[in-house]
Parts: C-alpha cells; sequence; structure tokens
C-alpha cells in the first residue's frame, strides 16, 4: 500500500518557511525526512487509520496548509517506497497535467489530483501498490529518471542498449555488474525493478543548513557556477557564526536542464564555519563532477553536522596568511552586523538571478 510522501515545494521557501513546513508536515507524522532545499520525505503509514484517510488524502492535506499558511504550493509523490515517491512527484510536476483525483488505471499509469494547469501548479501523484502496476510505471523511464543515476552512467547504459527501466530491469544482473561493477549494478537493478529497501529516516534539519543558486538560463560556464558556490559558501558562512555554529561536513547539488540531480559530499578537515575553507570544499566537489558542457539549471550548497563552535576544535597554524583571512573575516562581520549583510561581499559575488 501506498504510505511514502515525497514533497517537493514550489517555489524554493527560504529557511524559515522551509523549518515551517517541515513542522506542518510532522503534524501528520513524526517520520519526516528534511532534504532541503525545497523538499521532503514523509512516512505516513502510521497515519492512515487515525486520519482516515489514505497517503493520497494526507498530501492532499498537506497542499492544503501549505498553501493557507505559507502560500508555497507542492508537488506530491505518493508511493510504496521512497524512489518511487520521488519519481512519482517528478512526472507530475514535469507533466503539469491535472489528473483526476482517485483515477488509478489498472495499467499502472500514476493517479492523482490536479493543482492547476502548467508545470509551475502542484499535484498529487500516485503509483499503485501492486507490482505490475509499478513495473508499466518503469517501464519507459529512462536510466537518468532513476533517483541514483547521473548522467555519466546512463550514458554507460544506453551505450550497451539499456535505455530504459523495462530492459534494465529485464538484464541479467551479471551483464550489469560487467559494465557497472558489483555494487552499483545491484543498486541500479534494484531500482529499475522499483525496488528501494531505504526507509525514510527521521533527522534533524535544524543540524543543518542549505541555500540554493537558480541560474537565469540554463548554466554552461563553469566560472559562473563558481562564482555561484561562492555567493552560497559566503552566505551559509556568515549564518554560521552569526548563530555561532560550526559544520563537519558539505555537499553540493547540481540540477541540470532535464531535472536530474548530483549530490557529492565529503567531510571537513575539521569543523568550521570559515568561509574560504567552506568555499575550496565545494569548489573541489563541483570540479570533481567534471560537468564540462552541462547544462545546469541550479547549484545548492548545504552544510551538515553543525555544532557548537566552542565545542570545536581548531588546528592552529603558523600560516600567517590564515590568521589574516580570520581576522578579515571577523571585521566583515562587524561591518554586516551594522551596515546590513550586503555591506561586505566575496569580490566574485554573483547577484541572485
Amino acid at each position: 500500500m501506498p504510505h511514502v510522501l515525497y514533497v517537493r515545494f514550489h517555489p524554493t521557501p527560504g529557511e524559515d518557511v522551509y523549518q515551517g513546513l517541515l513542522t506542518l508536515l510532522g503534524e501528520l507524522t513524526p517520520v519526516v525526512e528534511a532534504l532541503p532545499p525545497d523538499a521532503a520525505f514523509a512516512d505516513v503509514r502510521g497515519a492512515l487509520r487515525y486520519f482516515g484517510r489514505d497517503a493520497a488524502g494526507l498530501a492532499e492535506i498537506v497542499r492544503v496548509r501549505a498553501l493557507a499558511r505559507y502560500g508555497v504550493d507542492c508537488t506530491v509523490g505518493v508511493a510504496a517506497n521512497p524512489l518511487l515517491a520521488r519519481m512519482a512527484a517528478h512526472e507530475a510536476q514535469e507533466s503539469g497535467a491535472p489528473a483526476s483525483r482517485g483515477g488509478r488505471s489498472g495499467g499502472g499509469s500514476c493517479g492523482g489530483s490536479g493543482g492547476g494547469s502548467g508545470q509551475a501548479a502542484g499535484s498529487v501523484r500516485t503509483v499503485p501498490g501492486d507490482p505490475d502496476a509499478v513495473a508499466a510505471f518503469l517501464a519507459r523511464k529512462p536510466p537518468i529518471a532513476l533517483p541514483g543515476v547521473g548522467p555519466a552512467t546512463a550514458r554507460t547504459l544506453s551505450a550497451y542498449g539499456l535505455d530504459s527501466a523495462a530492459r534494465i530491469a529485464a538484464a541479467p544482473l551479471s551483464t550489469l555488474q560487467r559494465i557497472l561493477g558489483a555494487t552499483t549494478a545491484r543498486r541500479v537493478h534494484a531500482w529499475a525493478r522499483g525496488i528501494d529497501p531505504a526507509p525514510v529516516t527521521p533527522n534533524a534539519p535544524a543540524r543543518a543548513m542549505g541555500a540554493e543558486h537558480r541560474f537565469r538560463h540554463d548554466e554552461l560556464d563553469p566560472v559562473r557556477r563558481r562564482r555561484a558556490l561562492l555567493t552560497l559558501a559566503d552566505g551559509l558562512g556568515v549564518r554560521l557564526r552569526t548563530s555561532g555554529q560550526v559544520a563537519a561536513a558539505i555537499s553540493v547539488t547540481v540540477r541540470y536542464a532535464d531535472r536530474s540531480t548530483t549530490t557529492r559530499s565529503r567531510t571537513l578537515a575539521e569543523p568550521t564555519a570559515h568561509t574560504p575553507a567552506l568555499t575550496a570544499a565545494a569548489y573541489a566537489l563541483h570540479d570533481a563532477l567534471g560537468l564540462q558542457r552541462a547544462r545546469v539549471r541550479s547549484v545548492a550548497l548545504r552544510v551538515e553536522g553543525l555544532m557548537d563552535a566552542e565545542l570545536a576544535s581548531h588546528q592552529l597554524t603558523f600560516d600567517p596568511a590564515d590568521e589574516k583571512s580570520r581576522r578579515l573575516e571577523a571585521a566583515a562581520d562587524r561591518a554586516r552586523a551594522r551596515f546590513g549583510i550586503s555591506a561586505v561581499r566575496p569580490a566574485g559575488f554573483l547577484d541572485v538571478a
């Protein structure tokens, strides 16, 4: 039975509104997994009987409350596991076409409720739980549509004629292992059959901060992408220092023109709120992707493992440049506190599109 919601809010809410939207989901179920800056998973299995509604009905409640309280619409995918729920939401957002409530056809197409015409409007799309419906839903999906399959893996699969989820599911696992390697092959083979054993894991959104930059047009220039990452790192650094926190890890998410995403993360050498350290880590993650001519729609930066700065240790260094950088950063923070956040900006700052 479908019981997992993948909720994508749009337009992308600010940090405070996002926290409020997570609280809204928490009114239905305590099993909420935050996916900053604009999405979340919710497992409503335990709430179905209490509210006397199915999962699609609870998704409608989420939409109504988000609009009423915050003026934020959302697209919701409903399915039996996080993989299918995410795919259902992406399909609904891309199609932008309203569907009738309860219109779950036996052929496995997704039923849902329309939220108006056009992709800007939200909707609810449901993948029925029976295996035949799941297989029909996945059959014609390209490899890139499977969450976790990046452009490089999709190109490799397509080069071998495995250009749809149905063909990947039908391929012998041993063949996929020769193409992708043992671990990746097992994952992709399971995803192509709609299998996702990962549970919705409640997390503590207060232990993370995120920000996203959406380009005015699909961006091909790596220099502008790096400037966007610098801008995001600078903003997150200021927020961390203002709140007296440091981050232990950082991740970069790149969203492409076809709406697929790639996320890379790393643990920092030491917990920090130092903007140059955050920027250097973001640059390294971005450069490691080797995007070349990729058409990038947005980049997002997220810092995790937040802790009180007073509890974190800092490795002393004899590098005078590092000490000077930290003194300048402290002076810039004082200027921002007195004259506003835009009083001091890095030289490569990229204005929000």
